[in-house]
This record gives C-alpha cells, structure tokens and sequence, in this order.
C-alpha cells in the first residue's frame, strides 16, 4: 500500500488543479459547469475513497496471482504484446464490472455515488466508492490469466487505466470525430451520466467504445435531448458517506418489509430498482419522471458556510497529503486512527453543508478524538519531526473547527431548517 500511497502523492495535486483549470475556464468564458457544494462534496468523496482503498480496507475473494497460477495455460513472450494484451483485458474487465453494477441491484449500491452528481465536471470523476469492500474483480481478469498475463503488469497498468478515465468527465469538450468510433469521449461519457431515457444505462466502456458498439449499448449524445444529470432518485445530500449506502439501506428495508420470503433473497439480485410489489405499494419513493423539471438539490448556503467548507476541504487535503507522505514512518494501527478521524471530519462538515442539526455532534466527535492524539502523544504522528510545532498547528486547526461548527450551528437559519438526517 505505500507504493499506492506514493502514487497519490503525485495523483491528488495533478486532479486538484485540473478541477481548478476546469472551473477557471467555466467563469472566463461565462459557462461554469461548478456548482461550489457539488464540487466540495465530490473532492471530499474522492477523499473517502483515498483512504479507503490506501489502507486496503476490502475483502478478496479471489486474488489474481491466484488465478494466474491455477488457471494460466500460454505463456506471452513479446514484452509489448504483455503490456498491450493487459490493458485490453483490464478494459474488458471494466466493461463488464460497469455493466453489472448498473444492472443489478446489490451491485449499484457500489456505483450511486459516481453516478450522485447533479453536475457533470471533472470533480464528479473524483466520486468513488468506498462500498466496494469486497473484491471480486479479479474474476473478470479470468482471459487475462489464462493467456499468462503477469501479475506485475495488471498492477502496474490497473491505476493508469483508472486514472485516464478522469479527462472525459467535462462539458466543455465536444464531439471528437472518428475519435469517436475508437475511444470514449467526452460526449460519449455525457451520456453515461445523464438520466435522460434514451440516454439510461448506456456507454458502458472505460476507454474503449468498442465494447459498448459490440454489445448493444452504445448511444449518441444527441443535438435534440441534452443530457440531465444524476440519478432517478436523489440522494438530497452532500454527505458522500450516506450517499455511498443509501441504495443499500433501501434494499435492506424492503427485504425486512417484504412478506414474500423469495423476493428477501432475490432482491439483491434483480435488475437495479426493482422492489418487491408489497413494499413498493406501502412504501413508495419518489423518482425522477421527467429531468427536465428536476429541481437540483441546493440547501442554498451562506457565502460564510461556502468558504468554512472550502477551508475543511483544503485543509483535510492536507492532513491526508501528510498521511501519504510519511506513510512508510507510521505504523498500521496509528494508520487506522489517522484514516478514522479524517473520515469523520468529512462526514461531519458534509453534514454541516447539508444544514444538518446533527452535525454538531459529529463535529465534536472529530474534534475531541483529534484533541485527544494530540495532547496525548504531544505530536500529530510525527509532524513534529518536520515542524517542531507542528501538533500546536493542527491542535490550531481543530479550535478553528470545534468554534466553526458552534457558529453554524447556532445560527436557526443556516442548520435548522432542514429535516432530521434520515437514509430513507
């Protein structure tokens, strides 16, 4: 993992600043494709996803050394073919990981929070999940194994085929043609996101259109239908944590409800939402009929909670640009608490955003657990070695947090005006 974390040293300042570009270009040209709360709930859930997947926290099932050693039955020679036959097989894989997780119900809990979005910019590219904390990926890299692809490659080429999926998530792009009947685009990948009839479940590919052309779900952004992002039904929420499960939350409740002990097993694994008809008829949720009259989630923030929002942003950034960078000096266990206190404070001024009176709570929660590794280690896991008043600087940083939260929170018009925190 400290390979992984040495790579996100160079990974998360690249995207941040071009999210930035991309929002600087929006403003000169009087066409922001941003909104300020969108774009801060999708960094922070980039966040989640970061420190999720850097301290590995995820259940294998099968791990794909395993399978190259059971299943391999060729043995690839040309160095170049290797690295070309790794990249089309991670692609194929990803196809059909995509697919599964729009199809079906269990697995699209895995994919909501790419899809949460009300916008469509390269900060969205950045919701990933942190549901996905069991590892069945490798079982789409089965051809990969059989033809002997070394595992080495898959590893190397898995993180730079992710991250070139990053560039298409914008708006200001247009059609690319022929590039258009070779790669996914921009426009191609517009329509992936929109809710838009004709436009649902469509351009599943990750780089290569190919796969969507070849398996019947290939659509053209049209001139006529523009796209209308998010999903069918709205999260109402800029907490990326509650996003990541509120689709399992649902399922989990309408299995409870349901009387029919078949539709408790099968509902995992029907088409995504579909609900057993008992539950569906006594407890309906609303669903986008028509975007085009969609009104965007927007808790309509003061310019002070924007700005206390982007500074929790900035500054978490920091904390976890810290972790990655002295990685190899902190053991695993303080790893852990690292990686907790920083998931709460997301959790708690994302709920702060959503004006949430819970929020308080949660932010105390942050504070007194960061209070505490301060004062009692006299450090914040080793900063003072590099600053030798380094855990007074963060110590600084959870006051600025604690007083913060208080503000907001005692202002009725800012937080308490919103409805109990529910995942229904």
């Amino acid at each position: 993992m400290e390979t992984y974390a040495t790579a996100l040293l160079y990974a998360i300042p690249i995207f941040t600043t071009l999210v930035l570009l991309e929002i600087g270009y929006g403003y000169f040209i009087k066409k922001q494709s941003h909104n300020a709360m969108d774009t801060i709930a999708s960094l922070s859930s980039g966040l989640t996803n970061i420190i999720k997947d850097s301290l590995g926290l995820i259940f294998v099932l099968v791990s794909y050394p395993f399978l190259l050693e059971h299943l391999a039955i060729f043995s690839i020679k040309s160095h170049w073919m290797i690295y070309i036959s790794a990249f089309i097989a991670l692609d194929f894989a990803s196809y059909w990981n995509h697919r599964l997780c729009h199809k079906i119900n269990f697995f699209w809990n895995i994919h909501v929070i790419h899809h949460s979005s009300e916008e469509f910019n390269l900060a969205c590219a950045l919701r990933q999940s942190i549901s996905n904390i069991i590892g069945y990926f490798p079982l789409l890299l089965i051809p990969a194994a059989i033809i002997g692809i070394p595992n080495a490659v898959i590893a190397l080429l898995a993180p730079i085929h992710l991250f070139a999926q990053f560039w298409y998530h914008t708006k200001h792009i247009g059609k690319l043609g022929f590039l258009e009947y070779i790669i996914v685009t921009p426009s191609q990948h517009r329509v992936h996101h929109a809710i838009n009839t004709i436009y649902l479940d469509k351009n599943l590919s990750a780089i290569f259109c190919i796969w969507d052309r070849a398996f019947g779900t290939f659509q053209e952004e049209l001139d006529d239908v523009p796209p209308v992002y998010g999903v069918l039904k709205q999260p109402k929420t800029w907490n990326p944590v509650l996003i990541n499960f509120q689709h399992l939350w649902l399922l989990i409740k309408d299995a409870w409800h349901t009387k029919n002990y078949f539709d408790k097993l099968r509902i995992w694994f029907m088409p995504t939402g579909w609900r057993p008809k008992d539950v569906a008829r006594q407890f309906p949720i609303n669903i986008i009929e028509d975007p085009y009259t969609m009104e965007k989630y927007n808790t309509k923030p003061s310019t002070a909670l924007i700005y206390y929002s982007i500074f929790q942003l900035l500054f978490t950034n920091a904390l976890l640009y810290f972790m990655f960078y002295n990685f190899g000096n902190i053991n695993f266990n303080d790893l852990l608490t690292y990686g907790v206190i920083i998931f709460l404070g997301i959790f708690s001024y994302t709920m702060l955003m959503d004006k949430q009176k819970y929020a308080l709570g949660f932010s105390l929660i942050f504070c007194c657990l960061g209070f505490y590794t301060i004062l009692s280690t006299e450090d914040w896991f080793g900063f003072n070695s590099y600053w030798t008043y380094g855990g007074y600087f963060i110590l600084g940083y959870f006051i600025i947090t604690l007083i913060g939260s208080i503000y907001f929170s005692i202002k009725k018009t800012t937080i308490f005006n919103q409805p109990p925190l529910t995942l229904s």
